[in-house]
């Protein structure tokens, strides 16, 4: 589909061609995915395309990585808006996580595509520990674990609501249901003698919400290894 070339800076050509991928993932599935169908629906040459993505894969781990980080921004707006206690700073990751699994199922499909590949099996461990570390710290003020143990179970959790979002995909579970069952399982995690959240518990567990949730926010949006390149101009055919 061709358009008028449009003259934009490096890292916000970047950011219409990732957004032009997210489409083409939503209408013809990852398979539909290459450099050469992204350069025709972002109405680019294709050397600006290799320029910013070299290959496939370099293309659907950076994809990976903006869908990724738009799922955990969602978890963390959720968070800063819950009310206090275990059970509510619970059901609020929950119910953001399947609306995530729900409204970006491009995710799942790329994690498919990349599945085997050494670079994703790395973006995923990260991804996970990023979850996992999230989730511990806004659960801590519920929990009498120890940090790590803690930590093991959020990790475990996780596992268990990739499980669930599937099930929620396939249509064998209710969004209610999914909701209640990961709330469960998280509340499962925190530990015997974990409180439901009342007076100074419920007190710090607000305030530990909302630092992590405020510096997730601040981390979301930005690609780690590529948010540096923002005034390049590109001077390439069709840039």
């Amino acid at each position: 589909m061709a358009t008028t070339p449009t003259r934009l800076s490096k890292q916000a050509r970047r950011e219409q061609l990732l957004d032009t991928a997210v489409a083409i993932v939503r209408t013809r599935g990852a398979d539909g995915l290459t450099l050469v169908t992204l350069a025709e629906e972002a109405g680019v040459s294709r050397p600006v395309v290799y320029g910013h993505f070299a290959t496939r894969p370099g293309l659907l781990l950076a994809l990976h990585r903006r869908l990724d980080e738009r799922h955990r921004a969602a978890v963390t707006r959720a968070l800063r808006s819950a009310a206090t206690g275990a059970d509510a700073v619970a059901r609020a990751i929950s119910t953001a996580y399947f609306a995530c699994a729900t409204d970006m199922p491009e995710l799942g499909a790329v994690t498919a595509a990349l599945k085997g590949s050494p670079e994703m099996e790395a973006v995923r461990h990260e991804s996970a520990d990023r979850y996992a570390e999230l989730m511990a710290t806004v659960l801590r003020p519920y929990s009498p674990l120890a940090p790590k143990d803690l930590g093991l179970r959020c990790a475990g959790v996780l596992g268990a609501a990739d499980a669930l979002a599937a099930e929620l995909n396939r249509r064998r579970a209710t969004d209610d249901e999914a909701v209640a069952a990961l709330t469960g399982l998280i509340m499962g995690s925190l530990g015997s003698g974990a409180e439901a959240g009342s007076g100074a518990e419920a007190g710090s567990g607000a305030e530990a919400g909302a630092g992590p949730a405020e510096t997730e926010a601040g981390a979301a949006g930005a690609e780690p290894a590529e948010a540096g390149v923002e005034a390049e101009t590109e001077t390439g055919p069709g840039a």
